[in-house]
C-alpha cells in the first residue's frame, strides 16, 4: 500500500512539473505578450544602426524564422491594410502578426529556392499554422500560386519604423 502511495506521488509530481513547464512556455510566447520592442535604426544605441546596415550588406539576417506561407489577393485588393495603406495585391507586401510595419523580409520558398523581399504593411495570417500572408505579387515571385501555400524561410533584413507589434 505504501509503495503504491509513493508511486502516485511521483507520478503526480511529474504531471505538475509538465503542466507548469507547458503553461510557462505559453506565457512567454511572443503571441501573448502585450508589447515588444523591435529596434529601428533610430531607436538603436549609437553604433548599432551601422551594425544593422553592415549585417544586411553582408547577407546576415537580423531574425530568421521558418514555417508555412500563404497569400491573399482579390477579396482584399483596394481595401485598407492595418497600417492604413491601400492594399495592392500585385505589390510586394505581406501580413505578419508581430513584425513592425515597414520591416523588410527576405522570403525564400524552401521547396524551389526562389526568393522575394517584401515589406510588412498588414496583420495576419489569422490561421495559426501559418507565419506570413504574402501579396499575390510576392506569391507569384515565389511560384506558389498553384499550391496556395509553401514552406518558407523568413529573414528580417531591415527593421521597420513602427513599434506596433500586435
Amino acid at each position: 500500500m505504501r509503495v503504491q502511495s509513493q508511486k502516485l506521488k511521483v507520478q503526480s509530481s511529474w504531471i505538475i512539473y509538465f503542466f507548469l513547464f507547458f503553461i510557462g512556455g505559453c506565457v512567454s510566447s511572443p503571441r501573448f505578450t502585450e508589447k515588444s520592442h523591435s529596434p529601428s535604426a533610430e531607436s538603436l544605441p549609437t553604433g548599432q544602426a551601422s551594425k544593422q546596415a553592415a549585417a544586411v550588406q553582408h547577407g546576415k539576417a537580423l531574425l530568421t524564422l521558418e514555417g508555412i506561407a500563404s497569400y491573399y489577393a482579390d477579396d482584399f485588393n483596394g481595401k485598407k491594410t492595418a497600417n492604413g495603406e491601400t492594399y495592392d495585391m500585385n505589390g510586394l507586401t505581406a501580413a505578419h502578426r508581430s513584425l513592425p510595419f515597414g520591416t523588410k523580409v527576405r522570403v525564400t520558398n524552401l521547396e524551389n529556392g526562389r526568393q522575394v523581399v517584401v515589406r510588412i504593411n498588414d496583420r495576419g495570417p489569422f490561421q495559426l499554422s501559418r507565419i506570413i500572408d504574402l501579396s499575390l505579387g510576392a506569391a507569384k515571385e515565389l511560384d506558389m500560386i498553384a499550391k496556395g501555400t509553401a514552406k518558407v524561410k523568413l529573414e528580417v533584413i531591415e527593421w521597420g519604423e513602427s513599434q506596433y507589434t500586435q
